[in-house]
């Protein structure tokens, strides 16, 4: 399996590349082309598209769920107020788990600084405030 992740940004001479690879005799491997837009760059490529065995639309981070998931990201998220995180997600990462990924990082790393550090609102608003200014 080849797994690309910002497909989008793939130019049409490496799709077409990608193409090829695909159709060389014996080969088994499945290409997974992954990003926001990827879909328009692959549509433009028809020789590529029309091998497209399926196309699969994921979600930004679903909110009901959203402490339960970084939970099982990161252990540092366990026992976190759903609520302290939905703050987060709404004014920071807005369901983009790429910048959940960030966020954990400045909460675990914050956390490592002394004992029985609670993951709390405070601590959640030190670790976004890292990211830079946000709306």
């Amino acid at each position: 399996m080849l797994f690309l992740d910002d497909a989008q940004r793939l130019s049409p001479p490496l799709l077409d590349y990608l193409r090829l690879l695909w159709d060389e005799p014996g080969t088994a491997a499945a290409l997974l082309l992954c990003g926001a837009g990827a879909e328009r760059v692959i549509a433009r490529a028809p020789a590529l598209r029309s091998r497209v065995l399926t196309w699969h639309q994921v979600p930004g981070l679903d909110q009901e769920r959203l402490a339960e998931t970084l939970a099982m990201f990161h252990d540092v998220w366990e026992g976190a107020d759903p609520a302290d995180v939905g703050w987060a997600d709404a004014t920071v990462a807005r369901g983009n788990f790429r910048t959940w990924a960030k966020i954990t990082s400045h909460v675990y790393a914050l956390t490592k600084r002394g004992r029985d550090i609670r993951v709390d609102r405070a601590l959640i608003e030190q670790a976004c405030a890292r990211l830079g200014p946000y709306p």
